[in-house]
């Protein structure tokens, strides 16, 4: 048995709970990526190598259950998958709240977050790879945030098929399962399940996840082997464009579906946001941002014990 294998030779159950909660409030935010918090807090290749592990292989272990349990670390997978959901339900309802009422400070907090993980992970790639990968994924992160949105919603097939391409957003650090969500224009529906616990409309969306999570994932290993370096500046420059997304002062409230000029056209200064008459908390998005760079910092540390 590798070192993996067992739960409690590695990372502790109370640890690994606590990750998926973060990586489930994460995936609430659009612009944040469950990947960006599995990976600062150092369980990312951990989770692509226990889901890569899925394959046309595991029905010869059905017969051994012990063994298939271990060689697919089920474990981990529940206990994150356990977290994963506790912050999902419990935190819907605060996230929704807080973008009624103090939007600035929560798209600040997250900012923080996405900044210091882009510092963070950028400063570790050859200078070669983040020029020419990094400066590629800028390009295709703006292409991205300028796509007019879609409307996939009322069809349970649609669903299905959104949840797939959404997921592959969520393993990937820097890309966001909400924002994508969100430019299929189905992620005011997704909150309102959560919230309702609308059990058909949640189900077929996780049987969706489930698949595109089995297929992606042993693509994601596979180029992880093999193109480690270039692909984490082609990440990193998703995440630099994240931060668009995650700017503070939004005029649309971030929460709404774009026009067909996309995100873009909605970014404003505290100054002019405030005389829109909205209000811009700019001390306290100050302060949030700080704090989200800060828990980057502690997520690091704490990930390298």
């Amino acid at each position: 048995m590798s070192k993996t294998d067992d739960l409690s030779q590695s990372d502790s159950t109370r640890s690994v709970f606590l990750r998926g909660v973060l990586m489930g409030v994460a995936e609430l935010v659009p612009g944040v990526s469950g990947g960006t918090i599995a990976f600062i807090s150092g369980i990312y290749y951990r989770l692509i190598g226990a889901l890569a592990a899925f394959g046309p292989a595991s029905l010869t272990l059905l017969s051994q259950p012990t063994r298939f349990w271990h060689h697919h670390q089920l474990s981990f997978l529940m206990v994150l998958a356990a977290g994963m959901g506790v912050g999902i339900l419990v935190f819907a309802r605060v996230i929704g709240f807080m973008l009624e009422v103090a939007a600035p400070v929560l798209w600040a907090f997250f900012f923080g977050v996405i900044a210091a993980s882009v510092y963070q992970i950028g400063v570790e790639r050859r200078l070669r790879n983040l020029a020419v990968f990094g400066g590629a994924g800028v390009v295709l992160g703006f292409v991205f945030l300028s796509l007019p949105p879609q409307d996939f919603s009322g069809s349970l097939v649609a669903l299905f098929f959104a949840g797939m391409v959404s997921v592959c957003a969520w393993i990937l650090p820097g890309i966001s399962g909400s924002f994508v969500l969100l430019l299929l224009g189905l992620y005011t529906d997704v909150i309102a399940a959560v919230n309702s616990i609308d059990l058909l409309f949640l189900a077929v969306l996780a049987c969706g996840c489930a698949s595109g999570l089995l297929l992606f994932t042993r693509v994601l290993g596979w180029l992880l082997n093999r193109y480690h370096d270039a692909l984490l500046a082609l990440l990193t420059g998703f995440m630099a464009t994240a931060l668009v997304k995650l700017w503070p002062w939004q005029a649309y409230g971030g929460d709404q579906e774009p026009n067909s000029n996309g995100f873009l056209s909605y970014l404003r200064w505290p100054h002019d946001y405030a005389l829109s008459g909205a209000e811009a908390f700019l001390f306290l998005a100050v302060l949030a941002g700080c704090m989200g760079g800060l828990s980057v910092w502690l997520l690091s540390k704490f990930a390298q014990r």
